[in-house]
């Protein structure tokens, strides 16, 4: 049973594979077809040199004349050279096919791949390790490009010189090819047991080396917490640690494949000598011609050479089994909240009734716990409470991160489930307090707010987020690269880039994780200044640390434990709001 489930599985990958070749069939097929054409062509060279040493002594000891007998090896080394020439100008036109066809059918899985990894909830970023789940889909790709590159091709050319030599070894003697068989049933019975070890060896490395990936990602990412706390010895440690865990599994699989290989070459290449030995000893007695038995021997070698590289090919083909099931894996994963209602636009009211929500990595810790209350458009309503109260998850649920438990998240009066995510989204934006900057220039941050957008665009937003002017004090101004996460600006500075860019995506709905509580005193006015712009008109969220900063909102809402404890403006909680009181009495004392 497992090994009917192995072969299928196998089978599998390779209809996985083969149909992202079919697009590209116009230039793939005729490659294919080129390859089986130089493959037969191949079989010319032992053809034609057995009549040319074989036919030779032949010749030679029935006495024909020397003249005719340097006529036909002419003829024959004239035919040679040319199905030689004929194999070198298919054989050409065949490996740019194959490379066409085969990156052009790798570029679309990527783009799969990108595309689905894109669309997939956050909670299944929560449950992979990004620098895992990076390293381990580019080994996998690898091994299906050295798979639809080299080895699908050695494969399909493997096949058809083992048919073709050994119809031929069969017309030279048949007594003598069945001899040479008999080594077939082992070399298949090694293909079967070892088959299966390769791909499970070839599927514990990848995900070793995936391990040691993480490594790298979370030290570069962390790299000043690691400075920090002198931890430099303590990563290398633990990278030299997964480098050697991939080491084992890969000498394993090492050690596995070199003795199905030994095992392989010393029953095919012993047959053949001992096929040849047998040869011999009928050509002495005048059972088989000079000729054919050169004829035999030449095309043995090209049968044991094509069984001697099934091993390989096999275990190439079981190691991109184990890649495209991760990877189908992944493009199999269902994507967030697609088929939904498309909202084209928002008027800003956003409501919770009766909301309950856990973690899925936490599943035994409420977070939210039957939390209800309404924003009406243009309001600014401020989340306060002290940490783990639930502030931040109301924000991860306004944005669809995850669903709730119970109740209901609502837009404009309409159940956020039945809406499409996406086109939610583009009217939400975000400023939260650490800011993530991509790696590109300036102009790139504020722009990816609505890519497209022109230079003017992008500077009326610096302008308004209290930007432009320490942007112009820079090296390259809005060309300016910021470097990974934003490194080379000050918290300031990242703050404003956020705004701009949240500016130039023109939201209805505004969620600010309060930017402002990590900040000196003059860039705490500027990002105040702009913040406010910012919220002109606009439904506003915003999580609270410093409790001074609320005093001017429309209504403020005390969460404790997950649930909303106190709702009311600043004087209205003062008066009457135990929580709130307290809360504000303890910042000021």
């Amino acid at each position: 049973m497992a090994r009917d489930k192995e072969s299928r599985f196998s089978t599998e990958g390779l209809r996985w594979v083969f149909s992202y070749l079919r697009p590209h069939g116009r230039v793939f097929v005729p490659s294919m077809i080129a390859l089986l054409t130089t493959a037969a062509l191949s079989l010319a060279f032992p053809w034609f040199m057995k009549e040319l040493f074989g036919g030779t002594i032949d010749d030679l000891r029935r006495g024909v004349p020397t003249e005719e007998i340097l006529s036909s090896a002419n003829r024959t080394i004239g035919w040679l050279l040319g199905a030689l020439a004929l194999q070198a100008v298919i054989g050409f036109f065949r490996v740019q096919g194959f490379i066409r066809s085969g990156e052009a059918a790798l570029n679309d899985l990527r783009n799969d791949l990108f595309g689905r990894l894109l669309h997939l909830p956050v909670s299944f970023f929560h449950e992979h390790r990004a620098g895992a789940l990076s390293t381990r889909v580019a080994a996998d790709l690898a091994t299906v490009r050295e798979t639809l590159m080299s080895t699908l091709p050695q494969a399909g050319r493997q096949v058809v010189v083992l048919t073709g030599s050994l119809i031929l070894v069969f017309v030279m003697s048949w007594k003598l090819s069945l001899a040479m068989l008999a080594c077939v049933p082992f070399v298949v019975l090694a293909v079967a047991l070892a088959g299966r070890k390769v791909r499970n060896y070839s599927k514990d490395a990848q995900d070793s080396l995936a391990e040691a990936g993480t490594v790298i990602e979370e030290s570069v990412q962390s790299i000043t917490e690691v400075k920090a706390f002198t931890n430099e010895e303590f990563e290398r440690r633990r990278y030299s640690s997964a480098l050697e865990d991939f080491y084992r599994v890969t000498l394993r699989g090492a050690f596995a494949r070199a003795s199905f290989l030994a095992f392989v070459i010393f029953v095919m290449f012993g047959t053949i000598a001992g096929v040849a030995w047998l040869g011999v000893r009928m050509a002495v007695r005048g059972d088989i011609s000079q000729e054919e038995l050169t004829g035999f021997v030449l095309f043995s070698v090209f049968v044991g050479a094509s069984l001697g590289s099934m091993p390989e090919i096999v275990s190439q083909i079981q190691a991109m089994t184990g890649a495209t099931e991760r990877l189908r894996e992944i493009l199999g994963e269902a994507a967030e909240g697609e088929g939904g209602e498309v909202v084209e636009s928002l008027e800003g009211r956003v409501a919770f009734e009766g909301v309950r929500f856990r973690y899925p990595s936490r599943p035994d810790h409420v977070v939210l716990d039957d939390v209800s209350f309404g924003v009406e458009p243009g309001q600014r309503v401020a989340l306060v409470g002290p940490s783990g109260a639930g502030k931040s998850t109301v924000f991860t649920l306004v944005l669809g991160y995850h669903r709730p438990e119970a109740g209901k998240v609502l837009f404009d009066g309409r159940d956020a489930t039945a809406l499409d995510l996406q086109s939610l989204r583009r009217g939400i934006a975000v400023v939260p307090q650490e800011v993530m900057l991509f790696g590109g220039t300036i102009r790139e941050n504020i722009e990816y707010g609505r890519p497209g957008a022109s230079a003017e665009e992008v500077e009326e937003a610096a302008k308004q987020a209290n930007a432009h002017e320490f942007i112009l004090n820079t090296d390259a101004g809005y060309d300016t690269v910021v470097g990974p996460r934003g490194v080379k600006l000050s918290g300031g500075q990242r703050q404003r880039i956020a705004i701009a860019r949240a500016i130039l995506a023109d939201p209805r709905i505004l969620l600010l994780d309060e930017a402002t509580s990590a900040l000196d005193a003059e860039s705490e006015r500027l990002v105040n200044e702009a913040l406010e712009r910012l919220m002109q008109g606009r439904t506003s969220l915003v999580i609270a640390h410093r409790l001074s900063t609320v005093r001017h909102a429309d209504r403020i809402l005390v969460m404790h434990h997950g649930k909303v404890v106190e709702s009311g403006t600043h004087d209205e909680l003062m008066g009457q709001g135990a929580t709130y009181r307290m809360l504000v009495e303890t910042q000021l004392s």
